[in-house]
């Protein structure tokens, strides 16, 4: 029985609820992008699969749009598959359990992927529709966006042949999207030498942070809970010697850590515990108002003979981890308010031999992002460990000449009586790989109303969604 049936617009929820039937989180896209193929065939459409899976759909202009200058329109098929503990959804091989909540569609225990499944949705209700004016549509499905952008960097667009493009992967209606920074992924790692130390092993855990995407949030100023574990290390250090046995903080490269938990050895319970109660005070005034829960404790697991780093090497770490980098960088100068360049490091992990760091470095201009990686790899290498870099992709420059994005305003304040707000953002978006296969294309990324995306707790309005399918049609109509 159809959830989504009765909401309005009718096909675009209809599709939207079939690709929620469809698991379809990033590596795990094999059937929703054979499902856009199947779609193409059975409607006779113009389609190509490459051999990652991306698909093209390119649907000809209705009578009357023949000499209109062609459109892309473009959005990713996979999501961010997570859920709570107590779901018994498999969610490699289990459709989403869908559900209303007044204006909000949302999935029970798991993210719904409105991100970016409404996007494949608009774009299928467009292709399927025999009563909707439009130009030449090139609609584009890329594959993994959300572990790299990964299908945008080897999509081939040789078939396609507009010059602009509307990409659907936003989630504020009402705001235009017209750029984007670059970034790339840097993980670091620190050789260790262990010995056996006798004395307390203990468990110092920072933790009660907010936390954040490092794209969207770096600017908000929160902590950081691997840097600060780092400046215990170097500020607690100068009156107890420690030991470190393990340590573990964060999830993702692009996610700000909410919490780092280390083990050491001490000979000292009792210092250790003066300067972790002095650390806690530290963080409190310092962090009162952007992370008002922060706090930072320790424990006695036992008390024997542990293999651990070495003296030398534990200070080792603490400076680096001290030393590194974090946070905003720097601010643009062309935008009022855009963070340009930062680095994130969200994660943290202490192996038998190695200190490994990975991290998430953004920026809107290219030459600073490869100047924040030169200085990561410098001071890494300076204490004698090694780096490397996966997942490089380009920003997505303002263009002042943007007669996409001149139309759109119009029509916005035509159909809504205001003016829609022109940022640009600190998180990637998959334009930038377009821009660099089509120079010239002329792009402009929008969306319906979404909270909580990539979360458990994810929502998308209902009413944003009917209102951003008609302001798109509008722009298909007349731009």
């Amino acid at each position: 029985m159809s959830i989504l049936g009765h909401l309005e617009p009718s096909n675009v929820f209809h599709f939207f609820e079939e690709i929620c039937n469809i698991p379809h989180g990033s590596g795990n896209i094999d059937k929703i992008s054979d499902y856009l193929v199947n779609f193409a065939k059975e409607r006779n459409l113009e389609h190509y699969q490459d051999n990652i899976k991306n698909v093209i759909i390119i649907k000809e202009a209705t009578p009357g749009y023949e000499d209109k200058e062609p459109i892309m329109l473009q959005g990713h098929m996979d999501m961010v598959a997570v859920k709570k503990p107590s779901s018994p959804i498999d969610m490699t091989t289990e459709g989403l359990q869908l559900a209303i909540d007044g204006d909000y569609v949302f999935a029970k225990d798991t993210s719904l992927g409105g991100d970016d499944g409404i996007a494949v949705a608009y774009e299928l209700a467009i292709l399927d529709a025999n009563n909707i004016s439009h130009p030449r549509v090139e609609c584009i499905f890329t594959v993994d966006e959300e572990v790299g952008l990964n299908g945008a960097a080897a999509i081939d667009l040789s078939v396609c042949k507009a010059k602009r493009m509307l990409n659907l992967d936003s989630e504020e209606e009402g705001i235009f999207l017209t750029g984007c920074a670059g970034g790339m992924r840097v993980d670091c790692k620190l050789p260790v030498k262990r010995e056996t130390v006798v004395g307390a092993l203990c468990e110092v855990f920072i933790g009660g942070l907010t936390g954040g995407h490092s794209g969207a949030e770096i600017h908000k100023g929160r902590a950081n809970s691997n840097s600060l574990m780092g400046r215990f290390l170097v500020h607690a250090g100068k009156k107890v010697a420690m030991n470190i046995v393990d340590m573990e903080g964060g999830l993702a490269d692009n996610a700000i850590p909410r919490e780092t938990k280390m083990k050491v050895v001490v000979s000292d319970v009792e210092a250790l515990n003066t300067q972790i109660a002095e650390f806690d005070r530290i963080l409190k005034t310092e962090y009162a108002t952007k992370d008002s829960g922060i706090f930072a404790k320790v424990s006695v697991v036992e008390v024997g003979s542990f293999e651990a780093v070495t003296a030398e090497d534990s200070a080792k770490c603490g400076n680096l981890l001290f030393l590194l980098p974090g946070g905003v960088q720097a601010m643009s100068g062309d935008v009022e308010g855009l963070v340009e360049t930062s680095l994130n490091m969200g994660q943290l992990s202490m192996k038998e031999d190695a200190l490994n760091l990975g991290f998430s470095l953004r920026s809107s201009i290219e030459t600073a992002k490869y100047m924040l990686e030169e200085k990561v790899y410098a001071m890494t290498e300076s204490f004698g460990g090694s780096c490397s870099t996966t997942g490089d992709y380009p920003g997505w420059a303002y263009r002042v000449d943007s007669p996409l994005r001149d139309s759109m305003v119009t029509i916005y304040k035509e159909m809504f009586g205001c003016e829609p707000k022109i940022e640009a953002i600190h998180a990637g978006l998959e334009c930038g790989f377009f821009l660099g296969k089509i120079p010239e294309l002329d792009c402009v990324s929008i969306g319906p109303d979404m909270k909580d995306i990539h979360t458990t707790e994810e929502m998308m309005s209902i009413s944003s969604v009917k209102r951003s399918w008609e302001f798109i049609l509008k722009i298909l109509e007349q731009a």
